[in-house]
């Protein structure tokens, strides 16, 4: 068994970004706090399955083609090569959890929409 804090782990940006809870063996998994007008940065995975919950705030989604809104209780599930990016909305902070399996920490590729 393992315990963590959120509290004890730091955001990316500081104050904003994402934040990994627990890294490993079979998955990594964390919270993510996007302040209003800002995102994560398009990105991909080869391997890796990524899912969100929304737990607060509002923001949208955009993948190849699409842009999804978010706001509490949505849940999305990314396969593995879905081009993706994150935003909170201009007039709204965004907050949740992100799930990422198998734990592969190098498979991250930057790209554009």
């Amino acid at each position: 068994m393992e315990l963590v804090r959120e509290e004890d782990k730091a955001y990316r940006f500081g104050d904003w970004g994402i934040k990994y809870l627990f890294r490993g063996p079979r998955i990594d998994w964390g919270v993510f706090y996007l302040k209003p007008g800002t995102n994560l940065g398009a990105h991909y995975h080869n391997q890796v399955e990524e899912t969100f919950f929304i737990l607060e705030g509002k923001g949208l989604l955009r993948t190849e083609g699409q842009e999804i809104a978010l706001e509490k209780g949505c849940a999305l599930y990314l396969a593995p090569g879905e081009k993706h990016d994150l935003y909170a909305s201009e007039d709204s902070f965004l907050r949740g959890i992100f799930i990422k399996s198998p734990y592969l920490p190098e498979d991250k590729v930057d790209c554009s929409i």
